[in-house]
């Protein structure tokens, strides 16, 4: 095949970025030059690839530091409210070209480094992901930081800055391997720690209770150290804060071993404390209750509480002088959002710290609390609610269960005023649950907790006021909200599809890239024969760049006429992986049955991670990769249908795949996928939705016409129908005669001779313990990839429902989710006015 137009030479094509400067560009290789001489200590004289990447990274970030300083010391001017958005996830991928394409300099880096002889794609190439999250929730983070600096608003993000990331996966003999993700061995040229901001964190201890209040005493302390990461928004020249604290042990730690002769092992111990901000959990959309968890959990709700309140009391850029000491006032200058429950432990932090250390009342603090803490819920699976043991709480964080205890005693008071003598509601509302192990729900903490409640997408928020939080939305209606998810169109579409964004600037300008509903213009190009022409020439190159990659990596030949159809996310059953697994056997059994017809070529890529302890997914891992090696091997099929587990899924490769797909693959159960942001990706890259009506899927079609997405399966109520009379999986496995061939060959070992019984437990499930109800979306899912099959053979027609969803993703922009957040619940105004430019920067 012929190799596309590189990157770079595209670069030189394109506007959206700005055109180089020649005096910028002189100035940025004077200080690559600068940089990479200060890298080089003097007995290395040769420079390798790495060192290159760390000094265009160094020369990118100066053009941060003085704008970062400026818009700080801006909000200590204008003493704005502040948004603080805490997340136990971050997962932001790369920093080098996002920070480029913000700061419009990426066609200035591009020629001088052309000029120096380095290719800027090679250098960029060397950059570690900072996989600081499992999935969607990680990601969405990383989104909302992008928007909040684009919108123009005071917000910080906090996190744990972990040591190790999300697990790297290797593919070994069709299995997956974790391997750690070492992703600072190197250093992290965008982060600067702050010792100077280091905040003590207590655990364990007891309380004592005197006539003046209550101390926890007997703790033990770990520092948390935090590390700040620039977050620059596009073009205003803001750049906002993202603070990740990382775990370090006092140096009084247990050195009174000392005098006994242990030293040695009380230096080692220090591990025990710094343990903190070791890992990251990989568990997506499931609760692992381990003591380290809940510490994690803490120690970033302490350090950044601390944090916080620090920052309410002097609000004066350079000064330490407390200016403010009036608590009432927090909630109009301080907006607290909880990204999912794994900060919950903040609503009673911050009782804890108005009640016994500032000495306000309960009833004063508790309506604080509640004014600043706002909750966004990300999922209904029971499997993934936090649901912490009360004993465990007790050992851990003894100050803070008394705590909850009253924050519940005080609202099952108020629901027993409201129903009396509904005992069974009392049961239902408390934030303990009783029977066997006693609970704390951090869900209903988070409600009860919070003056906002929000889920993600609308039918997921509509969900949770129906169901699992019904009681809740029925003595407080006023809290629920939907807030839909969102992508930020800089990474995922400016920078991972810069062909797409100059197509579509070249009609509409370039104002999208801020406003994205901006993209409605698009509908008035759907007829336009040079349009529907530069569209798919774009999606062909992205193809083809694609498959460069895929032969480099995987060694297989990709048919780039094939149509590219990709499902990459977490391995989960409720994602049904193993539908599509069905649809790949199914299709390949129809070939095989008749070689001669004319079918449509395929390339069915499926990637993403299983949580390590997670057994299912990973059979499910090895199932798609033993049907690959079957069906790619069989010279019968040849490259009509090829089959491609994508390893080690991230950011990274998302940036690669999305733009190159024509089919996205988003068929979870209707009812699960709270909103999914993968499918949103797809969309406004130009690849068409093949999916259930399930998340934001929903509201893709509404936005784009149902007519321009494949929509197949059960809806939410046909789900709800189907658990009232029982699911009978061998019901359909008897009346479907393809679905029986295809499990039957699971079941014998025909994608395994070497093992045949290798996937029994998997056919086991599907048969007679499957909650997500695979095989009644069968027959209806094989029928609307039959017309997909059809409309590809059509490329035109295809192009223009490509259009159509283009022209109908505005809504899926984090900026809007952000000035939704911003008015309905922080309350502040998002702008895009710019700040003036530092007088550094020439």
């Amino acid at each position: 095949m012929s190799r596309p137009l590189s990157d770079h030479d595209k670069r030189k094509q394109i506007s959206v970025r700005g055109l180089a400067g020649v005096e910028n560009v002189s100035d940025l290789k004077q200080n690559f030059n600068r940089h990479l001489h200060f890298t080089l200590v003097k007995d290395r004289n040769v420079a390798t690839r790495r060192d290159y990447y760390f000094a265009l990274a160094h020369t990118v970030r100066d053009h941060l530091i003085g704008r970062w300083i400026r818009t700080q010391q801006h909000y200590y001017e204008k003493d704005p409210k502040r948004v603080y958005y805490i997340s136990l996830e971050f997962y932001m991928g790369r920093t080098l070209q996002n920070t480029m394409v913000n700061l419009a300099l990426e066609n200035a880096c591009d020629e001088a480094m052309y000029q120096v002889g380095l290719d800027m794609e090679e250098l960029e190439d060397m950059e570690e992901d900072a996989g600081l999250g499992n999935g969607g929730l990680g990601r969405l983070a990383a989104c909302f930081l992008d928007s909040m600096a684009s919108l123009g608003l005071a917000a910080y993000g906090y996190g744990i800055r972990y040591e190790f990331g999300i697990f790297n996966q290797k593919i070994v003999n069709g299995w997956q391997v974790e391997e750690a993700d070492d992703w600072l061995r190197y250093g992290n040229p965008w982060e600067k720690a702050r010792p100077e901001y280091m905040r003590p964190v207590q655990f364990y201890g007891r309380t004592e209770h005197h006539p003046d209040g209550v101390k926890w005493v007997d703790t033990q302390v770990v520092l948390a150290l935090p590390y700040d990461t620039p977050v620059p928004g596009y073009r205003n020249n803001v750049v906002n804060t993202m603070r990740l604290w990382s775990a370090k042990a006092p140096c009084e730690f247990n050195l009174k071993d000392f005098n006994v002769g242990g030293y040695i092992q009380a230096v080692l111990d220090r591990n025990l404390a710094e343990n903190i901000s070791r890992v990251l959990y990989p568990n997506d959309n499931f609760f692992e209750g381990k003591e380290l968890r809940l510490k994690q959990e803490y120690f970033v709700v302490s350090a950044t509480l601390q944090d916080i309140i620090r920052r309410f009391k002097v609000s004066k850029f350079g000064s330490r002088e407390v200016v403010r000491t009036d608590f009432n006032k927090l909630p109009e200058k301080v907006a607290i959002q909880l990204n999912d429950t794994h900060p919950a432990m903040a609503i009673p932090e911050l009782m804890r710290v108005l009640v016994d250390e500032e000495k306000l009342t309960w009833d004063n603090a508790w309506d604080i609390c509640v004014r600043t803490c706002a909750y966004t819920n990300h999922t209904v699976l029971p499997e993934a609610l936090e649901r912490w043991p009360v004993d465990l709480f007790a050992h851990l964080l003894p100050r803070h269960l008394e705590i909850v205890y009253e924050i519940n005693r005080r609202h099952l008071e108020r629901v027993a005023a409201r129903y009396p003598g509904d005992h069974d509601r009392l049961r239902r509302m408390s934030l303990i649950e009783e029977g066997g192990q006693k609970r704390i729900n951090m869900a209903h903490l988070c409600i009860v907790g919070s003056h906002a409640v929000n889920g993600v997408a609308q039918i997921h928020s509509d969900i949770l006021t129906a169901t699992i939080f019904k009681d809740f939305f029925e003595m407080e209606p006023h809290k629920f909200q939907n807030k839909t998810n969102g992508i930020t169109p800089r990474r995922w579409l400016v920078m991972c599809n810069p062909g797409l964004a100059e197509v579509i600037a070249e009609r509409i300008g370039e104002d999208f890239i801020r406003d994205l509903d901006q993209l409605k213009r698009l509908r008035n190009f759907v007829n336009d024969e040079a349009f529907i022409r530069d569209v798919a020439k774009v999606k062909q190159e992205n193809k083809m760049k694609f498959a460069v990659h895929l032969e480099e990596h995987y060694k297989v030949k990709i048919n780039p006429n094939s149509m590219f159809d990709i499902q990459v996310k977490r391995i989960h059953e409720y994602k049904r992986q193993l539908l599509n697994c069905l649809h790949i056997i199914t299709y390949y059994n129809r070939i095989k049955k008749e070689p001669n017809k004319q079918w449509t070529p395929r390339t069915i890529m499926i990637g993403g991670k299983a949580a390590p302890g997670y057994h299912t997914a990973k059979m499910i891992i090895r199932l798609i990769t033993a049907i690959g090696e079957m069906v790619n091997n069989d010279a019968v099929v040849g490259d009509r249908l090829k089959v491609i587990f994508l390893e080690n899924y991230r950011v990274t490769l998302a940036e690669k795949a999305v733009p190159a797909a024509d089919l996205s693959e988003q068929i979870s159960t209707a009812g699960t996928e709270a909103s999914g942001t993968g499918n949103m990706k797809f969309m406004l890259n130009g690849a068409l939705t093949i999916g259930t009506m399930d998340g934001a899927n929903v509201e893709m079609a509404e936005e784009a016409g149902e007519d321009n997405l494949f929509i197949f399966g059960m809806r939410v109520d046909d789900v709800d129908a189907v658990d009232q009379k029982g699911y009978h999986a061998e019901a359909y496995y008897n009346r479907l005669p393809e679905l029986k061939q295809a499990i039957d060959q699971i079941a014998t070992g025909f994608f395994c001779p070497k093992q045949p019984d290798l996937f029994k437990e998997i056919v086991n499930m599907l048969m007679h313990h499957d909650r997500f109800k695979v095989f009644a979306d069968y027959e209806d899912y094989i029928k609307c990839q039959e017309k997909v099959n059809a409309l590809y053979k059509n490329p035109k027609e295809w192009t223009k429902k490509v259009i159509y969803n283009i022209a109908g993703s505005g809504k899926f922009s984090s900026d809007r989710t952000i000035a939704q957040y911003a008015r309905e619940i922080w309350g502040m105004e998002p702008t895009l006015e710019k700040l003036p430019a530092p007088d550094d920067m020439h």
